[in-house]
Parts: C-alpha cells; sequence; structure tokens
C-alpha cells in the first residue's frame, strides 16, 4: 500500500476518531485536538502499520495513547505549579526580585545543552521527555530498549554535567524544560 492510499484510508477515519475522542476528552476542542494528534501520528509511522491490521484498531490505540501521555504529562506540569489564591510575601519579593531575564539565559542554556548532544542520544532522550516509553522509543529507533535506556542516561549524566553551574541555585532542569 502507498502512503497515500495509507493516507486516505486514515483520513476516512477521522470522523469517527472524533466520537470515540470526545469519550476521552468530554470537550469539543479537545476532542479535535486528540484527532489531530492521532492522525499526525498514523501519518507519521504509517511504516509501522502492518498490512492487515485493523486499521480502526490500530488509530484507537494510538489516540488512547496519546490521551493518556497528554493527561501525564498534564498532571506533572500542575503538580510543579502552585496554586493559591493568596501571595506570601516571600513570593511576592521573590517575583519581584527576578524578572524573565534570568530565566531567558537559563533556557538559552538549557537549549544549547540539548543542541550540544549527539544525535544518538538527544532523540531518544527528546522522545522520552515528550511522554514515550522507552518500547516505543526503541520500536521507533529500531534500537534494542537496553540501548535506549543506556543512551537516555548518558544524556541526563551529559546534561547535568552541562547544567552544573545551576546546581546551587535550586535550579530543577525538569521544570524549566517543561516551562
Amino acid at each position: 500500500m502507498t502512503k497515500i492510499e495509507f493516507n486516505t484510508l486514515v483520513m476516512r477515519q477521522a470522523s469517527s476518531l472524533k466520537v470515540y475522542a470526545l469519550h476521552f476528552t468530554h470537550d469539543s476542542d479537545d476532542a479535535n485536538d486528540l484527532v489531530q494528534d492521532t492522525l499526525l501520528k498514523a501519518i507519521t509511522y504509517y511504516n509501522k502499520f502492518k498490512e492487515g491490521t485493523n486499521l480502526k484498531g490500530w488509530l484507537y490505540t494510538i489516540m488512547k495513547n496519546t490521551f493518556i501521555n497528554n493527561y501525564r504529562r498534564f498532571v506533572k506540569i500542575s503538580s510543579m505549579v502552585t496554586k493559591t489564591d493568596e501571595i506570601s510575601s516571600s513570593q511576592l519579593s521573590y517575583s519581584a526580585m527576578n524578572n524573565g531575564g534570568e530565566q531567558k539565559f537559563i533556557m538559552d542554556d538549557i537549549k544549547k545543552a540539548l543542541n550540544s548532544l549527539q544525535k544518538e542520544y538527544y532523540i531518544p532522550f527528546t522522545m522520552y521527555f515528550e511522554g514515550y516509553k522507552y518500547h516505543e522509543i526503541a520500536d521507533h529507533l529500531e534500537i534494542p530498549i537496553g540501548t535506549v535506556k543506556t543512551r537516555i542516561h548518558v544524556a541526563r549524566k551529559l546534561l547535568k554535567k552541562d547544567l552544573k553551574a545551576y546546581d546551587n541555585k535550586g535550579f530543577n532542569p525538569q521544570a524549566e524544560i517543561a516551562a
């Protein structure tokens, strides 16, 4: 099956995917976003689809996994944000003393450190950070799962070394990258 034929078959499933997405999101706009993410992943990874497999089932699995990964990412980000109605004086003074300029320099350093990683470490690390599981990364890169774990571990060590200047400032690179 050619990529164009595959894309046509996938796009025909959009309306049934929307109904399925509404079961997860309970919101029309979020459902549309989920369908779009699902279609994009399906088209991107069309070479992983095996002919004879139930296309609709394959798409539903992609959608379910995408929703779960997005939910986990949302929970992780939400847990880092303090949600209070009142601002304490210590938070106010911290806010007044620190402006966006420092954060920009930090983000520039993070981007520089990430870009300095070799491709073999950068790709698995960023995929893992985006919420992909080890086995999904291994399948995508067509390498053993142990190699994926090792490369992610090495990438973390290299990033920690490159961002060592921020160790004593209570800096959390994971929170900064997520922001």
